[in-house]
Order: C-alpha cells, then structure tokens, then sequence
C-alpha cells in the first residue's frame, strides 16, 4: 500500500528544512547532552539497592499486571508516594508512567470549560498538549514576563466587574490556572517564582509549576526550586519526573489530598495505562535515598559555577533573555544544568555541533522548530561527572569555531 501522499510532502519539507529528524546511536563520546545530571542512570548503589529491596520483599514479578484502578496499585506505590510526600513537603503524590502522562493528564482534567489556562510562551510541548486536551481556554504569556502576565489575567477577569446578568455571574467563577516550569527545558533559564507566586495569590489565580529540570539540581538534597525558595504550600500543584536527574523513570503531581482524588478519578493518562512495574518504583525509592549523599549535586553545583566562569574567560558572550541581539552568537543566561549558546540556522548549528562532536564532545543542536527559527542552538548538559578539563576543553572548541565562523 503506497504511503500517503500528505505525509511524505511533510517529511520532504522537514529535510528541505535541514530540520529531518533521526534516531542517534549510543556514543562513547564525554557526556554534555543527557539528562542525567547526577549520573544516576549508571549508579550501581542505586540499582543494587533496588534489586536487593525486591528480593528481601519477596518481590519477583516482571509487570505490573494491569492499571492502577484494576490490577496494577502495587504496595511499592504506596512505600514510594510516602517517601516522595516526605521528600518533597507535600500532602500527597500520585505517580505517573511518564512527565508527559503527568503533564497530559493534569491538564486535560483538571481546568474545566470556562476555566482560564494562561502559560508561559516556552512551556513544554507535553503540557501545550494537555491543554490542547482541555475544555479550558489556555492563553500565552511572554517568557518570564511578569507584567504581560498580569495584564493578560486582567483581561479576563473582567466579568467581574460587570454588571451581575445571570451571564455575567457564570463567566466570573471561573478558575484561572497559571503555567510555567522551575528550569526551561530549551534554555536553562527560571522564572521568577516568589513573583509569580504573589500575582497569583493576588488574583486568586493557581499556580502550576513543572519541576523536571529543578529536581535533584536546586534545593537541601536536591528538593526542587519551588521547596529551595519555600513556595511548595503557595503551589497548586507541583510535577516532578524521574527521567533527568534522578536517572530512572516515571512522574509524579504534588499537591493536596483533595487534588490525588481528582486526578484518580478523572485523569485519563492515569487510569487507562498499565501501572509500572515494580522494579520501576523500587528504583525511584533508590534513587531519592541516594539524594541524601549531597556529594553529586556539589559537585555539579561547582560544575555550574566553573562552567559559567569558562564562558567569560573564553570570550564567549552571555545575554539575559530576550536580549540577545539578532543574529548574534551567545549564551543564554543560566544558573542550572542546561546552557544553551544560540547559533542561528539549522545548517549552521548542526555543522557545530559535528565540529565538537569529531573532537570528543557529545553535545547536540537544537533545530527550528524545536526552537523558533533564528534562535537554533548548542545546549549542553552539565553533570556531577564532568571533569573540569572536559568543561574547559569543549568551550575551547566552540569559542575557536565561533571565532573563525565569524570572522569575515
């Protein structure tokens, strides 16, 4: 049966667009692309204790058997979502298979038809999915801009103010859900979280924040930014994964007991999906016992810190967002693991990025329309096993191409 017609013009105009997408293949090259800040995913403490703790609790069973509402509500569900309720200073957790589960089952769910959905013009795809799932209207607001934020919320709290029809009344109980992430995914930057939190508690608004870069990087033993600045009680709901820093797999959304019930009952990536495994839970109860050995996240906070100072030695330039000129060549500001340099062009950054990569640095482009096109990118992952010489060496790479790409 021949292919659709539709669908192979679309991938033609991905690679006329040098944007073509393909799976990669395991390299032995020095690590600054993965999420695997804290060098979890190869942690054999982590994965004998996870294989010990099954075997002393008699646990030997390879599946799950079915969905959590059915089969599959393991006892290590309960032993993990009470450590993650101590971990992370929550009332509750629920688990998830996936980020993207979580994301895509609290937003089509939770904001009802009539609510307000207002996200951050960056948000992650899988929450740009859920929302395109609800029955809530979602709206964007400009990356990390407090002030576009507010008048937009304005904007639609002015049923308020009118005059009490039996219309208008309806229109002024709705909920206004406020999006963003703790770390951005494609440019390594926050928010300003105690601002956000205040304009919401100002507005009546609930304040959602997407922790999955935050979690084992921020925070006393690696909590989040949300619990570093002491928001968790001011936040709705919180969404922490298990996939970056934390080495293994699986989600959770943090909040109250109330919120748990909800999404158990409505939440249709929870209830129709077969239930981890449990060597899947006994992995993450592993790895968060192994936050408690603080020296991982010292030495990538201290890998941060020397990251950011090779920049300035290198003379590679660093902008706040936004602020990057045009076409220029930087870095976007950045406190966490990710640190992205803008490259534009798709043909330009990938030529990059196979210069670092022949030299010994696994470090991956980002491609319009991943990213808005002209802000096409470098992104380097930074991890508690970076050595400072591989740090200074692969900015040393990029500072020489940067320098002879422009130089006329």
């Amino acid at each position: 049966m021949e292919f659709p017609k539709k669908l192979v013009q679309k991938l033609e105009i991905r690679k006329a667009n040098n944007a073509f997408r393909k799976l990669g293949t395991p390299s032995d090259l020095v690590d600054f692309s993965s999420n695997d800040y804290l060098g979890f995913s190869k942690n054999e403490s982590i994965f004998n204790n996870a294989h010990q703790f099954l075997i002393e609790n008699g646990i030997k069973q390879n599946g799950a058997t079915g969905s959590r509402l059915l089969s599959g509500n393991h006892q290590l569900y309960d032993v993990v979502e009470s450590q993650l309720c101590q971990f992370h200073n929550s009332a509750s957790a629920l688990v998830f298979n996936s980020g993207y589960d979580a994301n895509i089952g609290f937003f089509s769910s939770v904001p009802q038809r009539g609510d307000i959905i207002i996200y951050d013009a960056l948000i992650h795809a899988s929450i740009r999915d859920g929302i395109s799932m609800s029955n809530a209207k979602g709206y964007k607001f400009k990356h990390n801009d407090l002030e576009d934020l507010e008048t937009i919320i304005l904007r639609h709290s002015e049923p308020c103010h009118l005059e009490r029809s039996r219309k208008a009344v309806s229109k002024s109980h709705h909920n206004i859900y406020i999006i963003t992430e703790s770390v951005f995914s494609m440019d390594g930057d926050t928010p300003n979280l105690v601002g956000l939190s205040e304009l919401c508690k100002k507005h009546n608004a609930y304040l959602v924040v997407d922790e999955a870069h935050a979690v084992g990087v921020f925070g006393e033993n690696g909590t989040g930014l949300v619990q570093q600045l002491l928001l968790e009680h001011d936040i709705f709901a919180r969404i922490v994964t298990f996939g970056k820093a934390m080495g293994c797999h699986g989600a959770a959304i943090l909040g109250s007991y109330t919120l748990k019930e909800f999404l158990v009952n409505f939440s249709r990536s929870f209830i129709y999906t077969t239930a981890l495994p449990p060597h899947s839970l006994a992995t993450i109860k592993s790895a968060y016992s192994e936050l408690s050995k603080t020296e991982n996240i010292n030495k990538l906070q201290d890998n941060i810190a020397f990251f950011k100072s090779e920049i300035q030695r290198t003379g590679l330039l660093v902008f706040p967002f936004g602020e990057l000129p045009e076409g220029q060549r930087g870095f976007i500001e950045s406190h966490s693991a990710i640190h992205c340099c803008i490259i534009p062009g798709n043909e330009t950054v990938k030529h990059m990025a196979q210069h670092i990569q022949e030299n010994g640095f696994e470090v991956k482009p980002i491609l319009s329309p991943t990213v808005p096109k002209g802000q096409e990118r470098l992104r380097f992952c930074l991890h508690s096993y970076n050595s400072k010489k591989e740090i200074s060496e692969v900015l040393k790479r990029l500072a020489i191409f940067v320098m002879t790409q422009s130089s006329p």
